[in-house]
């Protein structure tokens, strides 16, 4: 399954499932992330994932650990623009830890929103009905993405802001969104789309 879509400026991109050889893009894609950025997704400073890390993130198996990514349609040889991912909760199997990241020189253009779309939608029919999400409490416009999302405090671990997202809440709140041009083809797309088989993932463009 691709979607295609554009972002708020009308940059047009592709948002695709990852898979195992999208392992270069990711890695290429975390690189050009800035020292901030880095930091508040992955707690780290890292410039580099570990290569376990970097090898789970790259490994969706489509039902406990669900992602996709995004590309520029118009220049398919760029690393991945961003990525969203869920590993469903093994005590908790209806919820899953959710999680976005998007290139610092597309920050502030809708894909954030366009990617958690396609990511609830997917999830949604893979049966999950909460996501958590662990956001540190200097990520503002983390935070605010999870609240337009509807999301509520769940408490803190060790620092860390926990809240909990209901996905048809989500969904309802996206679908009803119009600062985001690009989220009514996610959801016509991924709707008409939804039937048939996955496609290629994001490697070849």
């Amino acid at each position: 399954m691709t979607i295609n879509t554009e972002l708020n400026d009308g940059t047009p991109v592709c948002i695709r499932p990852v898979r195992r050889e999208d392992e270069a893009r990711l890695r290429e894609g975390i690189a050009r992330l800035s020292p901030q950025s880095r930091y508040l997704r992955f707690f780290s400073g890292m410039r580099e994932a570990p290569p376990q890390v970097l090898r789970a993130l790259a490994s969706p198996d489509g039902h406990d650990h669900i992602a996709w990514g995004a590309l520029r349609s118009d220049l398919p040889d760029t690393p991945a623009l961003g990525v969203v991912h869920a590993f469903r909760d093994k005590d908790h199997p209806d919820t899953a830890e959710y999680s976005v990241a998007v290139i610092d020189d597309y920050h502030g253009r809708g894909l954030a929103r366009l990617l958690t779309a396609v990511l609830l939608l997917d999830c949604a029919r893979q049966g999950f009905t909460h996501f958590a999400v662990h956001i540190l409490p200097e990520n503002r416009p983390a935070l605010a993405l999870a609240r337009a999302l509807g999301a509520e405090g769940a408490g803190y671990e060790g620092g860390v802001s926990v809240l909990e997202i209901d996905i048809a809440e989500a969904l309802s709140s996206l679908r009803a969104e119009t600062d985001v041009p690009g989220l009514a083809a996610v959801f016509a797309q991924f709707d008409e789309q939804v039937a048939g088989p996955l496609g290629e993932g994001l490697a070849g463009g």
